[in-house]
């Protein structure tokens, strides 16, 4: 283990609905675990989905491309019954929140901006008149 990785513990409080920590209870049970140990395991399971692709995507594979949408679906639906919006929201908040932050940074390094003339972002320099 690297002497510069902080080894110490910090808490993470998050809410969830109650037949989802019933849920998640009873599968870390299962499972033999606590429940910080299974929220800690499968969330660190869950971001390797998210993990950015680097190399020409694999389709080879069942998950062609590393897109875990299919598995993050199967995952929601194996505890539960979702309508459209709930899926959706589920999988699409990662995503908002990634995009929110990269936009950001992306600002903040004045690679991009925000235009009301061009109705969007848009690459800085990228017109004329820049």
């Amino acid at each position: 283990m690297s002497d510069s990785m902080n080894t110490s513990r910090k808490s993470v409080k998050t809410y969830v609905p109650a037949y989802q920590k019933e849920e998640w209870q009873n599968h870390a049970d299962e499972l033999d675990m606590s429940q910080s140990e299974f929220v800690r395991t499968m969330v660190q399971a869950g971001r390797k989905g998210f993990e950015p692709i680097d190399e020409e995507p694999d389709s080879t594979g069942s998950d062609p491309g590393g897109n875990a949408l299919e598995d993050r679906v199967l995952e929601l639906l194996s505890g539960d019954t979702f309508s459209w919006d709930e899926l959706l929201e589920a999988v699409s908040d990662d995503v908002e929140s990634r995009l929110d932050e990269t936009l950001e940074e992306l600002q903040a390094n004045d690679r991009i901006r925000y235009s009301g003339r061009d109705g969007g972002y848009t690459l800085v320099g990228d017109h004329d008149g820049d």
